[in-house]
């Protein structure tokens, strides 16, 4: 294998890459990253066997083959070469030299017959969208999902398929969020999936960096993402999601609206002295058109903060987790947020004043 690519391209393609592959005891190679020199193109490929990728990398072509050499070390080498833009890879009695004209470093390579090549997807359907509109979809939700892997389903993305729109959702069963963004060009149906939390975060980095159109494959247990020099593709968790729109109340008693930085200011100061349990209480007065939150612990003190708000409905004193609260307000873009409360004992439901597109609800807590 021998190749000439620019500093630029490189580092990029291995940063990607490379933060993919991970530790794995019983199959040590995937610890590494392969690089294939085939049919004059040059690839990077990485795979933890959950989330695989494969980026096709411009560059002048010697020489085919194909070697794995650790991530790390060549991001850490090749991203600290400072004279130079061009970069030549040669494969020299199983070492990778990495050459400049005033730089040169040979790193060790592994043997390579087991690294796994990456599933391809196939469907019949026809998904292609926007990079930033499914990132949307999921940074909007990702993070009520739970992080317990008890039950997987709710450790997941749940994504699906409405009137030309995809929805997508998560919950750990204490809170909930939806987001439902809408495609300007017709996509076929696909039946819904659930897409692994602990893959949420690199699938995002990686089409951050891909950005444009992407087309989406999927199958009964993988889905992939592909742009014309990136292939991603994460395994799907098999289960089924709750039936999560009986939980959403049909009717509110209370609605309060206040500016999002307020609350968030508040929610800030309260959280200074909120107990072991993260508890914050709302108390919503009508007749005297006040909304205050307070919150409580023995061993450091108290705080109460009135919040300027418009009220209409029943009176309320209700409590919640200050960290669930606070956590969906990264999803609304609207300047003004709406809180409607079924009543005691029953959920809350967050909204963007003007945007219909996004809720979140959350259960309370007892006093």
């Amino acid at each position: 294998m021998k190749i000439e690519c620019t500093k630029e391209n490189l580092v990029e393609s291995i940063s990607i890459a490379e933060k993919i592959s991970g530790k794995n005891l019983t199959l040590p190679v995937l610890n590494n990253l392969l690089l294939v020199v085939k049919g004059g193109k040059f690839f990077i490929r990485s795979t933890n066997l959950d989330l695989g990728v494969e980026i096709e990398v411009a560059c002048k072509v010697e020489r085919e083959g194909t070697v794995a050499v650790s991530g790390s070390v060549l991001h850490g080498l090749v991203s600290t070469i400072y004279n130079s833009n061009k970069v030549n890879l040669e494969v020299v009695n199983d070492n990778l030299v990495v050459s400049t004209p005033s730089n040169n470093a040979l790193i060790k390579t592994v043997p390579n017959d087991d690294f796994p090549t990456l599933p391809k997807v196939e469907s019949d359907g026809n998904i292609n969208v926007k990079a930033v509109d499914f990132i949307n979809g999921l940074k909007s939700v990702w993070y009520s999902a739970s992080i317990s892997s008890i039950k997987q389903e709710l450790s997941s993305v749940y994504i699906y398929h409405k009137d030309g729109k995809i929805v997508f959702v998560s919950t750990d069963s204490f809170r909930l969020a939806e987001k439902t963004v809408q495609i300007k060009d017709k996509i076929d149906d696909f039946d819904p999936i659930l897409l692994p939390l602990s893959n949420i975060l690199e699938i995002i980095r990686v089409l951050e960096y891909i950005g444009g159109n992407i087309d989406i494959k999927i199958s009964n247990n993988q889905i992939s993402f592909i742009s014309d020099k990136i292939y991603l593709t994460s395994r799907l968790i098999n289960g089924n999601f709750p039936d999560y729109k009986q939980i959403i109340p049909k009717e509110y008693k209370t609605e309060v609206v206040v500016l999002k930085q307020d609350i968030i200011n508040t929610l800030k100061n309260t959280n200074v002295f909120s107990d072991k349990f993260n508890q914050v209480s709302f108390s919503i007065n009508p007749t005297e058109k006040t909304f205050t939150v307070s919150s409580r612990n023995e061993n450091v003190g108290e705080v109460t903060d009135a919040v300027d708000a418009a009220i209409t409905g029943e009176g309320l004193n209700i409590n919640f987790n200050h960290k669930y609260i606070s956590d969906c307000f990264q999803s609304i873009n609207q300047d003004s947020v709406s809180f409607e409360f079924a009543g005691l004992s029953k959920p809350v439901v967050v909204r963007g004043v003007g945007d219909p597109s996004f809720f979140y609800l959350v259960m309370p807590m007892n006093k």
